[in-house]
């Protein structure tokens, strides 16, 4: 009987130590509701996203804040299985989309959304001190990146998406020629794509400026539109019996001061070597969708002098980017959901109604992906799922959160140690 109990008590021992290597493991992660206003639909995993999260790594723990105002409602959760609480304090790791408002943060809590400071952003400020006080542990979407530091989530390719489709809208209602409804009135990307299939365009030239995930997101809906793309070259030189588009990275745009043909790297290293010539682009073009990632010290695509010339050709612009008073001049604020566009006067440099025969119309809704926020939390899930999901299982043996974490027991960590000045409110 001493063998026996000796045995079992071996077995629950190996049980409980199983438990707590299990239990090391677990993360309880919680989906926090949006609380910045004007109100974001968007959420970081689907009800199906987090089901395939659970698939994949079944320690993992999901709770969902409740929410009146995601796409995605209670009930689709619940019937996924998951929990719905008003309180998700007890969930180690909590994700969002947008700025949590600053009364709403948990201490002491590892949080995910979109901060907006990594630039020193003025109004969020007060957003990374708090965030500081309280011992939260901070990683930014933004800086999820891989080695080389290239971006591993974000919602860049639905900005393009959107970001096309109301240039065409923006287009169509300038000219009076088609009608399309507002992109946030249709129910996913392929809503926008059969509004698109009705329309006849003219043999207009576009030019799009980009080919990372917003210029890939932009060349889809072209693409589906059946408009011709061609060489810069055929673009430039020709004249054409339909609607053709070329789309540009940055060296086709932008030539060495002393006329030194090189790379990429050359660019991105020595931005301050290159002027713009963009302007061969904007003598030929009727539109111009701007999906570029515009880096500190490029040259201005275009400037107000530009615009001002009988040369410039664009007469609309659906700036994706939307960076104001910068590389797309004609971009002087930025437009909203419910106002997309408006009118620039080039000479005036100064706002006018889009319908003037002089305004080159400007459309520069700064959070296009919030339109189409069904397909946006899906793609992004996918990706947040891919990328990021597996770091809190593997030891983060990639760095992937070692990289992202911006803030760690109450100070920032050193690769974010330039945003001190920021904080303490000197720069």
């Amino acid at each position: 009987m001493v063998g026996k109990d000796n045995h079992n008590c071996h077995i629950l021992a190996a049980l409980l130590h199983k438990q707590i290597i299990y239990q090391s493991y677990m993360t309880t992660f919680g989906i926090i509701k949006e609380r910045k206003n004007p109100p974001d639909r968007r959420v970081v995993f689907s009800p199906q996203g987090l089901n395939d999260t659970m698939t994949k790594f079944p320690e993992a723990s999901f709770t969902v804040e409740s929410s009146d105002i995601r796409i995605f409602k209670d009930s689709d959760y619940e019937a996924a299985g998951f929990e719905i609480t008003d309180d998700v304090s007890s969930c180690e790791v909590l994700l969002g989309v947008k700025e949590v408002p600053i009364d709403a943060l948990i201490p002491n809590r590892k949080y995910f959304f979109f901060s907006h400071t990594i630039k020193k952003q003025p109004y969020n400020r007060k957003l990374l001190r708090a965030i500081l006080d309280k011992n939260i542990e901070l990683y930014d979407h933004e800086v999820i990146v891989n080695p080389s530091g290239w971006r591993l989530i974000g919602f860049g390719r639905y900005a393009g998406i959107v970001g096309a489709y109301n240039g065409f809208r923006a287009f169509g209602l300038k000219n009076e020629s088609f009608h399309l409804p507002k992109a946030e009135t249709l129910p996913d990307q392929k809503a926008l794509e059969q509004e698109l299939s009705k329309i006849d365009l003219p043999n207009i030239k576009i030019v799009l400026t980009g080919k990372g995930k917003v210029g890939g997101g932009a060349k889809e809906i072209l693409d589906v539109m059946n408009i011709k793309e061609v060489s810069v070259q055929e673009y430039l030189a020709n004249e054409f019996d339909e609607p053709v588009y070329t789309q540009i990275d940055v060296l086709d745009y932008n030539k060495r001061k002393d006329g030194a043909v090189l790379d990429k790297k050359d660019f991105y290293d020595n931005p301050e070597q290159y002027v713009s010539d963009f302007m061969r682009f904007a003598k030929v073009s009727d539109l111009y969708i701007a999906g570029h990632f515009f880096g500190d010290g490029a040259p201005f695509i275009y400037t107000r002098e530009d615009a001002k010339s009988k040369d410039f050709n664009i007469k609309v612009v659906a700036d994706v980017s939307c960076d104001i008073d910068g590389p797309v001049a004609t971009t002087i604020r930025p437009s909203t959901i419910a106002d997309p566009i408006y009118g620039y006067h080039p000479q005036k440099e100064e706002e006018i109604d889009f319908k003037d025969p002089e305004a080159i119309v400007v459309m520069a809704v700064d959070n296009l992906p919030c339109e189409l926020p069904k397909d946006a939390s899906e793609g992004f899930g996918s990706m947040f799922l891919e990328h990021v999901i597996p770091a809190f299982f593997n030891n983060d043996k990639d760095g992937v959160l070692e990289r992202a974490r911006m803030t760690q027991d109450g100070k920032l960590t050193e690769r974010y140690k330039y945003l001190q000045a920021y904080v303490d409110g000197k720069e």
